[in-house]
């Protein structure tokens, strides 16, 4: 049975039958918002774009590398987006622009990660749009899953995160999800779970590089 993750809650990658989770995706699913026209007698579907991204940290807490969409360009004042992390490990599906499909989903295969990566921080936006200026509460089921299997199926579900549940969630458009780490030589993770105003991706990673990096 899945674990439901609280904010601070900490966990080890550990199954039932006593084996390290290694291989794994972290997904993040959402809905449609609804939005009541012509005085409340109808009701049409506002598309809205989540983005999960992360940021990979070395032990000084140093940026060794990060996932976000390519379809981000900062003008050279922040990194490119891309996919796949520099090792291989991580691999992102891409660019999720409607709600109700198969998500955003990072596959992670910890026996690849690069020995100099201490941590790994996952974090969600809500992308900027003219239809949907709200916040995380307004929008169906939005959650983060943990789960073993593939992009295409899910063979065992192992925690999930409810992010639309969440009460100081509530004027938020960026979330710091969680963190793996490495302690004593094993992958743990912890879930965050800190909401803030940010308009755009740019401030959260700003905020993600000097806040989360250890």
């Amino acid at each position: 049975m899945a674990i439901r993750l609280e904010k601070g809650q900490r966990i080890n990658l550990e199954k039932d039958n006593g084996t390290k989770l290694k291989n794994f995706c972290v997904w993040c699913n959402w809905g449609n918002v609804k939005k009541k026209t012509f005085f409340g007698l109808s009701e049409k579907e506002i598309d809205v774009d989540l983005d999960l991204s992360c940021m990979m940290f070395d032990a000084n807490g140093n940026v060794a590398d990060h996932i976000w969409s390519p379809l981000y360009n900062f003008g050279g004042k922040l990194p490119q987006g891309k996919l796949d992390s520099n090792d291989r490990a991580l691999h992102h599906t891409g660019d999720e622009l409607r709600a109700g499909n198969d998500g955003e989903i990072i596959t992670i295969d910890l026996d690849r990660v690069s020995g100099n990566i201490s941590s790994i921080v996952f974090f969600l936006n809500i992308y900027n749009n003219e239809e949907y200026s709200g916040d995380f509460s307004g929008i169906p089921y939005a959650s983060i899953r943990i789960y073993e299997g593939t992009p295409d199926k899910i063979r065992e579900m192992f925690a999930q995160y409810d992010v639309v549940t969440r009460t100081d969630c509530v004027g938020k458009r960026g979330l710091i999800l969680g963190k793996l780490y490495r302690h004593n030589g094993n992958w743990k993770f912890a879930a965050i779970g800190d909401a803030f105003e940010d308009r755009g991706i740019a401030m959260t990673i700003i905020r993600v590089a000097r806040d989360y990096s250890k």
